[in-house]
């Protein structure tokens, strides 16, 4: 009895780990990716990061619409791709209010966050205009412009926010 207990205990402390774990990674990121980011050691470089991830999940859909399959669950794939790449930028956009808070220099990835999220809007705003399938992942696919538009936006006022001198009173 006493044995059944201890394994009963064992096993519930094991799943609450497993799951504190799983809770510090986020879905859409791959376990190595979570590690990246965790092992990042400054603001900047995890908004490259988050960043370099956007772009992945654009390549990643830019092949997929390519290469069209009758794949059941083809609009699943397009929409949690879409899904992955909105995560990613708007953890490179959360990154610029905490690292402003901190007064951390991020000016390397504001860089990053506004001239490939600039590439990556274009492409988006194609593929609302024009795009196969586009019914699938309307949707989502507004939600990933607006997260783009709005990043985009946060870093070009960080940047000015930044870049500005501060006057002293002599």
């Amino acid at each position: 009895m006493r044995m059944r207990l201890a394994l009963l205990a064992l096993a519930a402390l094991l799943s609450s780990t497993a799951a504190m774990h799983a809770q510090d990674r986020k879905d859409y990121l791959s376990d190595t990716e979570a590690d990246k980011i965790r092992d990042a050691t400054t603001p900047s470089a995890k908004m490259v990061l988050f960043v370099t991830f956007a772009d992945d999940r654009i390549a990643k859909l830019k092949y997929s619409l390519a290469h069209p399959t009758t794949d059941r669950r083809r609009a699943e794939q397009l929409n949690a791709l879409i899904n992955a790449y909105t995560g990613c930028i708007d953890d490179a956009a959360d990154v610029i209010e905490v690292a402003r808070e901190r007064q951390q220099d991020i000016k390397v990835g504001l860089k990053a966050l506004t001239t490939r999220g600039k590439e990556d809007l274009a492409y988006l705003q194609e593929l609302q205009k024009s795009g196969a399938e586009v019914d699938s992942y309307k949707e989502t696919l507004d939600d990933a412009v607006e997260a783009t538009q709005d990043a985009i936006t946060d870093a070009e006022k960080a940047e000015k926010d930044i870049s500005a001198p501060v006057r002293r009173k002599q």
